[in-house]
């Protein structure tokens, strides 16, 4: 047996109960920890706390693919989305609208069933173009060829998985897509660490399972807090483990039936983005807390707009070459916006010459530790 699919008694995956049970009774505490802090702010907090965390799910879990999104885009139409109004909106692309639409209708419809025809139109937005770069692929509908994970290092192609074949993958996915509808007595997360591994190994499509994986993933950790609210991002995490990941993976689809490795990991890995739930509330919290404080105080749109992408994790240095070309004003004018807001305290200068650069005053970078 080469595959873990290969196993005669495949898909009946087993694990370690003891070790299992221990870790997912630590992290389904942090997670009612976590849900029942977030209940203490109101439900602006957590709107604002839940746009952060599906624009890093959708930038991150697209960026673990090499595929990077216009973060400014995700956000403001998430932000359309959840009914948050931003001052200043980024017109999205077609293809983002679709993501958005895809993760959107997974985490806040969590509670209905995935069915084939859901899963193809989730696949059919992540390819509007009918191309996967400069190679035609089959949207909206299973692959009808093999699949492969391969890598080269250069001398010669190294195959990491080969996917079941394309004739068995209309049955396996009918049984996957059963499992994960019907009422069992799986715990929930542990049903979305077994969602997560048993979707890759069918590899149903020519191209974006992984990214169909992790949304499915938000799915059913939706399902297991009850609410689309998101207050973590586990694509981020991923990103962050990503070559750990893929040696999970790659470790488990070539082993036997038994996925204590892969659960271990996930379950550690959940953990870790839970805790990181810290960070995503505390800049909203920072956030509301400085306009509330000083909203008087900067009526100039531009200059709220330029405090507000740096809240909100803009990326790179804030310079006025970027405040001239993002806003379409003068390089004077930018210089001179920065300058008043350095003056009043509400920026900082950093660097010299051309690496001069304007970051929020660090009592406003701090981390407000709530968890």
């Amino acid at each position: 047996m080469k595959y873990i699919y290969e196993a005669p008694e495949y898909p009946s995956f087993t694990w370690d109960s003891e070790k299992i049970m221990g870790l997912l009774a630590r992290v389904s505490v942090a997670e009612g920890r976590m849900l029942g802090k977030m209940q203490q702010f109101g439900f602006g907090v957590r709107q604002e706390a839940t746009l952060d965390a599906l624009t890093e799910e959708i930038t991150k879990s697209s960026e673990i693919e090499g595929e990077i999104l216009n973060s400014e885009q995700v956000r403001s139409s998430l932000a359309r989305r959840l009914n948050i109004n931003l001052e200043k909106e980024t017109e999205p692309s077609h293809h983002i609208e679709g993501v958005v639409d895809a993760v959107m209708d997974a985490v806040r419809n969590y509670g209905k069933p995935l069915t084939k025809e859901r899963l193809f139109g989730w696949h059919g937005v992540l390819f509007p173009t009918g191309r996967s770069g400069l190679h035609k692929i089959r949207v909206a509908a299973f692959r009808e060829g093999e699949m492969r994970v391969v890598s080269d290092n250069g001398i010669c192609e190294i195959v990491h998985y080969e996917a079941p074949a394309p004739e068995k993958v209309q049955g396996q996915m009918a049984e996957f897509l059963h499992w994960l509808s019907a009422d069992g007595n799986e715990n929930p997360l542990l049903k979305a660490a077994i969602a997560h591994l048993w979707f890759v190994i069918i590899h149903p499509f020519d191209d974006g399972n992984g990214r169909l994986t992790r949304i499915i993933t938000g799915m059913m950790l939706a399902r297991a807090e009850n609410t689309y609210l998101r207050f973590y991002s586990m694509s981020a995490q991923i990103q962050k483990e990503k070559k750990k990941y893929y040696q999970i993976l790659e470790q488990t689809t070539t082993g036997d039936l038994d996925i204590t490795g892969w659960l271990t990991w996930f379950l550690e890995c959940l953990g870790r983005a839970i805790e990181s739930s810290e960070e995503i509330v505390g800049k909203v919290l920072r956030k509301a807390a400085f306009w509330q404080k000083n909203s008087a105080e900067i009526p100039n749109n531009t200059q709220r707009e330029i405090i507000n992408r740096l809240f909100d994790g803009f990326v790179g240095n804030m310079t006025s070459g970027k405040v001239k070309k993002i806003f379409k004003i003068s390089q004077p004018t930018a210089i001179r916006m920065l300058r008043d807001l350095v003056d009043r305290g509400f920026l900082e200068v950093r660097g010299a010459g051309r690496s001069t650069h304007y970051v929020l005053p660090d009592e406003q970078g701090q981390t407000i530790t709530h968890f």
